[in-house]
């Protein structure tokens, strides 16, 4: 009899061009200082659709975005996806370099991945809607939540 050693597949995901470019230069700058976080950065945009930097939906998380997701371990979070210098945990910014940051790139509401922690252990999250920073005179920032069937059921 065979073991079932099937492991699931990552969603699909979408990066704008710019975005590809500043993280593939991040990535290749931190190689040095952190394989392991540069590595699996490299990873996850390698295997991202790389899109026109106005082709990527308003429900993808962007480098910017504000991300509301469950993940398996309890409640709603939400985070800001930022570059090293700007995160700041109490203040929910949370860098691209961190496994959950990496984890979130690309992914659009209704979307979830498997991502594993530094300490080794596996985690599953949802990411239930995305906003991102309103244009220079623009007043609201822009919402784009997960089907209401997904939010019901949660």
């Amino acid at each position: 009899m065979q073991q079932n050693t099937k492991t699931r597949r990552k969603p699909n995901i979408r990066i704008s061009q710019s975005d590809y470019a500043r993280l593939s230069a991040l990535a290749s700058t931190m190689a040095a200082r952190n394989p392991d976080a540069s590595d699996e950065l490299l990873a996850e945009i390698e295997r991202a659709r790389v899109v026109a930097d106005g082709w990527v939906s308003a429900a993808t998380v962007r480098m910017g975005s504000t991300v509301t997701f469950k993940p398996d371990t309890g409640d709603r979070k939400t985070v800001t996806l930022v570059y090293p210098g700007d995160a700041d945990i109490s203040e929910g910014k949370v860098s691209i370099l961190t496994p959950i940051g990496t984890a979130l790139i690309g992914l659009s509401a209704g979307q979830s991945i498997m991502w594993t922690a530094r300490d080794g252990r596996r985690h599953e999250l949802l990411v239930l809607g995305v906003s991102h920073p309103a244009p220079e005179g623009d007043s609201a920032d822009r919402l784009a939540p997960a089907s209401p069937a997904i939010v019901a059921s949660l």
